[in-house]
């Protein structure tokens, strides 16, 4: 049995007669507390706002110390206009790339009759489980004299393609049908119906996923130093491992904020504002299936091709130095320390930004307005910040104003919260926004306090979607490797910084364990991120 909440308002109505008068005064009473909720979660969620700002206005105070003479000397000099280059070439390479690469995955395993096709969508999300520098050193140790921007273009898109498939192909499995049907009765042949009907449908998708596909591409630093190709990212840790949080250092994280700001105003303005929701009476139907005919063999040997490219490769370097190495490779005390070590952060470091992110969640769901909206930009503006700007600023903050705190758990937990934010905030706000808040009044009239009334309803229904944004975040931590390195305490190794620690010398052979454990450790995680995407579309 289940009750309605809509057909059944807790209203003094609902109460016999002679209890009206101590329903109102019950009523009246939750109302009175619902007051108390919002304004403590407001307080809490303008908290974490301030703390996300830090990156931004510690980049503003260094430029102000350091002196606009200074200040321009650092900042228009070739070298930056260099960086600035080899930036705009790898955006401009390899978001059309992965564009076309995702959407051509996303059609042929969602909407045509491709055999395996549900084999097919699972390889196109695996390469997640590949951290994007693992990616590298397998092409390098494959083919060492592949450097430079062509080896950054082909790497990157093998590596990020899966964060614009996944929007996409879900965004296709949402599409009505009857669009497509309307444009073929108006004498469109398929090719037009794709391009004037159906890709349009696919503009917010295609934003966004290409938005953090660039984001990425900002903040990397592993892949293209192993690449050997110059970007901001490689040039702040080279400034930083050299002079130590020097103002250089400082003013090129300045350069690649700006970097940031500008994608996120050139997304905002390529989505657009038009409605893209379905209007009419009637429920969209399943999409037909398209037959592919004499093209399937082409579209199969498309998705062996993406397949042996992003995993393949990685698979066979991982197990040639392996096979090289033997057991003796295999130290237990290294490798199993560094990988309980990536496991107690990435899940200490999921539950704290999720716990962090959950008022803002609450709040956006329960609260929208202005100021919710001011606070979640906040929430989302430094998950868009590379890892070593935040790293550089907590470094810098803790060494200048509370030392006791440099290089501790604390700060690198700080971190982590910072940078993962947004992917806590996903699956939060979804599982809110299904829990009525009906349901919290109802516990609030029966005496319980608000935060009794929260924790014991609205956080309970919200449950799985807190583990998933756990899971998210903790895949987020075991594949990040600045932050870590520039802050992590003295005697902690990750699989991620152990490994870097030994591809630096040159060791490729011993670094091979820790690469597996990390695919190991992160291909549950982005499972649970594969069948997230299919179950938010009913499927």
């Amino acid at each position: 049995m289940s009750i309605s909440f809509e057909s059944c308002p807790l209203s003094a109505n609902a109460f016999p007669a002679e209890s009206s008068s101590t329903a109102r005064r019950l009523l009246t009473a939750a109302r009175g507390r619902t007051r108390v909720p919002y304004l403590w979660v407001t307080v809490v969620a303008a908290l974490v706002s301030l703390v996300s700002l830090v990156p931004l206005g510690f980049i503003a105070i260094i430029t102000v110390q350091t002196g606009w003479e200074t200040a321009s000397k650092l900042i228009f000099r070739g070298r930056v206009g260099e960086l600035l280059i080899n930036t705009a070439l790898l955006e401009i390479c390899t978001l059309p790339l992965t564009i076309a690469l995702s959407v051509a995955l996303a059609w042929l395993t969602e909407r045509t009759d491709l055999p395996g096709a549900r084999i097919w969508s699972w390889l196109a999300v695996a390469p997640l489980a590949v951290p994007a520098f693992v990616h590298s050193y397998a092409w390098i140790s494959l083919v060492p004299g592949l450097h430079g921007l062509t080896g950054g273009v082909l790497v990157s898109v093998l590596a990020y393609f899966p964060f614009l498939y996944l929007p996409v192909a879900a965004q296709l499995r949402r599409l009505d049908p009857a669009i497509e049907d309307a444009a073929a009765s108006l004498g469109l042949n398929p090719w037009q119906v794709f391009f004037r009907a159906i890709l349009p449908q696919l503009r917010l998708a295609i934003c966004g996923g290409s938005l953090l596909v660039g984001l990425h591409l900002l903040a990397e630093y592993g892949l293209y130093v192993m690449i050997r190709f110059d970007t901001f990212s490689t040039a702040i840790v080279d400034q930083f491992q050299s002079a130590f949080n020097g103002p250089a250092a400082n003013m090129l994280a300045g350069v690649l904020v700006a970097c940031c700001l500008l994608l996120l105003m050139i997304e905002a303005m390529l989505r657009g504002r038009e409605r893209y929701a379905r209007v009419g009476s009637g429920a969209a139907r399943p999409a037909d299936k398209r037959v592919l005919g004499w093209l399937a063999f082409p579209a199969l040997v498309l998705n062996v091709a993406v397949a042996a490219l992003a995993l393949g490769v990685p698979f066979v370097t991982l197990s040639r130095w392996l096979y090289i190495g033997g057991t003796d490779i295999w130290r237990v005390d290294l490798v199993g320390s560094a990988f309980l070590q990536t496991v107690i952060l990435a899940i200490a470091g999921g539950v704290l930004a999720t716990i962090a992110a959950a008022p803002m969640a609450w709040l956006s769901v329960r609260a929208p307005g202005r100021l919710q909206r001011v606070f979640e930009a906040c929430h989302y503006y430094v998950g868009s910040l590379p890892g070593v700007v935040v790293a550089l600023a907590l470094v810098t903050i803790t060494v200048r104003l509370v030392l006791p705190l440099y290089q501790t758990f604390a700060t690198l937990f700080v971190a982590y919260i910072m940078l993962f934010l947004p992917r806590a905030m996903v699956g939060l706000r979804t599982s809110i926004a299904q829990a009525p808040v009906e349901l919290e009044r109802v516990a609030m009239a029966l005496g319980r306090t608000p935060f009794q009334a929260v924790r014991q309803t609205t956080m309970r229904l919200s449950a799985p979607g807190a583990a998933a944004s756990i899971a998210l975040v903790a895949l987020g931590i075991t594949n990040e490797l600045t932050a870590t390195l520039m802050l992590s305490p003295t005697g902690v190794e990750t699989l991620a910084t152990k490994f870097w620690s030994l591809t630096s010398e040159i060791d490729y052979v011993a670094a091979a364990p820790y690469a597996v454990m990390m695919v190991l450790l992160s291909l549950p995680l982005t499972y649970l991120l594969y069948v997230q995407a299919r179950r938010a579309t009913g499927q």
